[in-house]
């Protein structure tokens, strides 16, 4: 016979265990580069643990995958929070205008429903996203469009599925 005390840990630990499945979610998208011999298609994919606020995207061209984090920019995000996206770009994408100005020692905004990514393959390729969210309050699951940036390479017209 199993105890009460046997019963009670095995819901508490599937509790616990739900709760941290929770906030995971995980969508798509595609996206297409113009080349000189026409469109390549591009696959998107990103996770979350934090219900679409932040987390990695995955981007696949051709035979490279480009990976890193992704940011969606909201009133508390921190500048040291975005310093990862912005090498080795210049500071706050200057070149590449999305934000208007950056401080220079802090980001904070108010909620914009736009998101950022910087992500980079194995053989030392760059590329940057800038995407505008469909639906804010939807996260990245709400889908969204936008573009991303191949250093040296190209720019990619992309598109988030919704789920």
């Amino acid at each position: 016979m199993v105890g009460s005390r046997a019963v009670r840990g095995v819901v508490a630990g599937c509790a616990i265990a739900l709760a941290a499945c929770a906030g995971r979610q995980s969508g798509g998208g595609t996206g297409a580069l113009a080349t000189p011999q026409g469109s390549q298609r591009v696959q998107l994919f990103w996770t979350s643990d934090d219900r679409g606020q932040s987390g990695t995207m995955e981007a696949t061209v051709g035979p490279r995958t480009f990976t890193g984090p992704f940011f969606q920019i909201r009133q508390d995000v921190e500048g040291s929070t975005l310093g990862p996206l912005w090498s080795p770009w210049p500071y706050g994408w200057t070149d590449w205008p999305y934000f208007g100005p950056v401080p220079p020692y802090e980001f904070s905004t108010i909620y914009t429903g736009k998101v950022v990514a910087n992500l980079s393959s194995p053989d030392g390729g760059h590329m940057r996203c800038r995407l505008h969210l469909a639906n804010p309050s939807g996260g990245m699951s709400g889908g969204g469009e936008g573009e991303c940036q191949i250093q040296g390479d190209g720019t990619i017209q992309a598109a988030l599925s919704a789920r």
